[in-house]
Formats: C-alpha cells, sequence, structure tokens
C-alpha cells in the first residue's frame, strides 16, 4: 500500500484549482513553521455565493491535494456553507491521509476561513 492514496496523488499531479486569481474578492494566506507549508487561498464570491475558488500552495504532497479539495468543496456553496467544511469531509473526498499529514487538511481550512474573513472584511 501507498504512503497517499490515488486520489490523493492524482489531485498532487493534477490539480484543478491551482494558480493566483487575479480578481479576487477574498484572500487567505496560511502557513505551519512546523513543516513549512505555505498556502494562500483565493476566493471570489458573488451575491454570497463562492462562484470561484483557486489556490497556490508551498508543500508536499498532501498540502497541494488539500488545498485543491477545500477549493472544489467551496465553489457552489454561500460562506456560511463554506465555513462549515470539516477535516472529515475533506479527507473522505481523498479516501485517507496518512495521520502525520492531517494538519494538512487542518491548514487548508484556515486558508478558506481567512479567504472568507478577508472578502467579509472588504465588502
Amino acid at each position: 500500500m501507498s504512503y497517499y492514496t490515488q486520489k490523493t496523488m492524482d489531485r498532487f499531479l493534477n490539480p484543478k484549482h491551482f494558480g493566483e486569481m487575479k480578481d479576487a474578492n477574498g484572500i487567505g494566506k496560511v502557513g505551519n513553521p512546523r513543516c513549512g507549508d505555505q498556502m494562500t487561498v483565493y476566493i471570489k464570491v458573488e451575491g454570497e455565493k463562492i462562484k470561484e475558488a483557486s489556490f497556490q500552495t508551498l508543500g508536499c504532497a498532501a498540502a497541494i491535494a488539500t488545498s485543491d479539495v477545500i477549493c472544489e468543496m467551496a465553489i457552489g456553496k454561500n460562506t456560511k456553507e463554506a465555513l462549515a467544511i470539516t477535516e472529515k469531509e475533506m479527507i473522505k473526498k481523498l479516501e485517507e491521509l496518512p495521520a502525520v499529514k492531517v494538519h494538512c487538511s487542518s491548514l487548508a481550512i484556515e486558508g478558506l476561513k481567512k479567504a472568507i474573513d478577508d472578502y467579509q472584511k472588504r465588502k
């Protein structure tokens, strides 16, 4: 059995939501000094619904995969629904994460929360 699931590796090697969003109206920057991961989550909210989400992450396969998943899960949700996304839901999308990599899902959620907070401060 490999360290990461095939779904995690697919997200790492072929992320669907990677890239800076120039016209984002919410940006969340987070990092973990212990492991060195750095994440920026970008959102575009229209009428309280997240229409677009993207990310830029410097980190391991799990950090990149969870960044991609949080963006996918947030798109189409209103900000309140997006704030309710849990680690358990994210990890289920990847089927599993090694226990030592679960903190990456927390970081992705924190990045989304900071992006939503930034959006709310701007409006």
